[in-house]
């Protein structure tokens, strides 16, 4: 059972070890791993838990965990287990060293996630942790361009996609107000559409009469 703490103030010993006992069980085992990862350290997090009297213990329960910003980013930086490589950002490093870390970080994603929309969305997960200022982007320009450049390429992809998104929207909108509640064909069919044939069946409908008509081409 993995568990994530950004506040460690807000980490509960008590909390894990009610989870614990609740998967054991709900799974009907003895076999409970409980691992904690904190974003960083704090002297109120409690390692250990005993419950009992003065004389007996009568549960102990203890976790693994890992504190990420005392941990090397060098040590990670080629990692092939994408979770340590998406957060070299919040391990230990230099400040001088931000733009290396940052590359390390988005190569490890170029390298070991396969799927473009879990990549875009563990972009900004790099990029928020990174912290980069304006000097260190431009650092990063320079000594890393062909990463720049995916990186440039994988945005103007959101952006597109977020063009297309609006205009699929509002010509869902027009369309329904015009003809009525759209057939499942017909909405499948809008979905699947790309750019240019939305502008065009929005075009269209300024002067089609039925919803035939916004589809036929001219």
């Amino acid at each position: 059972m993995l568990e994530e703490e950004s506040d460690p103030a807000r980490f509960s010993i008590h909390r894990l070890g009610h989870y614990c006992l609740d998967l054991a069980e709900l799974c009907k085992t003895d076999r409970v791993v409980p691992v904690v990862v904190f974003l960083r350290g704090d002297a109120r997090i409690r390692k250990r838990l005993e419950l009992g009297s003065e004389n007996h213990a009568f549960l102990s329960f203890r976790y693994l965990f890992c504190i990420l910003n005392e941990m090397p980013a060098e040590q990670f930086r080629d990692s092939d287990n994408i979770v340590a490589r998406l957060n070299l950002p919040n391990m230990a490093y230099v400040r001088q060293a931000a733009v290396d870390v940052f590359a390390w970080a988005f190569r490890g994603l170029l390298e070991l996630e396969p799927d473009m929309e879990k990549r875009l969305k563990y972009m900004d997960f790099i990029d928020i942790y990174s912290r980069l200022t304006d000097n260190e982007r431009e650092l990063f320009a320079e000594q890393y361009p062909q990463e720049k450049q995916t990186m440039m390429t994988w945005s103007e992809r959101v952006r597109s996609e977020g063009v297309q998104q609006g205009e699929l929207a509002v010509l869902i909108r027009q369309l329904t107000c015009r003809f009525g509640p759209l057939d499942p064909v017909t909405d499948e069919r809008l979905r699947k559409a790309k750019s240019v044939e939305l502008e065009q069946w929005a075009e269209n409908i300024l002067d089609a009469r039925t919803l035939e008509d916004v589809f036929s081409e001219k």
